[in-house]
């Protein structure tokens, strides 16, 4: 946790070590998230590294149907890496802002995160996320299977 001006604690979580993520690039992440239940959720971000060493969070979201960004090709950015995109249908948004100035959202925002570059890591700042040893001993005394089985649409 660190302080804020307010003397309030934030949570905060390291997602990556800083240059983990290429300058003009950007990496998808897969989190889990606490919801007011106390459930874990799949939390799913993009972090943005810009060529001047700026980092931007946004939910991996489009505002329009709410598919993943990089759905399709796997890709966050137009062709010429000048903007955010969305893989369903086109949809561009500001990197800074992530504000859609073209497609079926236009106007429309994705959902900002706060992140914060501590000691070489980007940190992802006021989300409660489930931690990975959490996580592990949920499982650590059980000797009981699951078999999931994913039926094509």
């Amino acid at each position: 946790m660190i302080g804020n001006p307010m003397g309030d604690q934030i949570e905060v979580f390291t997602v990556c070590p800083a240059d983990a993520i290429e300058r003009s690039g950007a990496r998808g992440f897969s989190l889990s998230r606490i919801d007011d239940s106390g459930e874990s959720r799949l939390f799913s971000i993009i972090v943005v590294r810009t060529f001047g060493d700026d980092y931007f969070g946004y939910v991996n979201r489009c505002p329009h149907d709410g598919v993943w960004l990089n759905i399709g090709s796997g890709e966050f950015f137009s062709a010429d890496h000048s903007f955010l995109r969305c893989g369903r249908h086109g949809a561009r948004f500001e990197i800074e802002t992530g504000v859609c100035i073209e497609g079926p959202c236009n106007g429309q925002a994705l959902e900002p995160v706060a992140l914060a570059v501590i000691e070489g890591d980007v940190c992802l700042c006021g989300v409660e996320l489930l931690e990975e040893d959490r996580a592990s001993e949920r499982f650590e005394d059980s000797e009981e299977t699951m078999d999931i089985t994913i039926h094509p649409d």
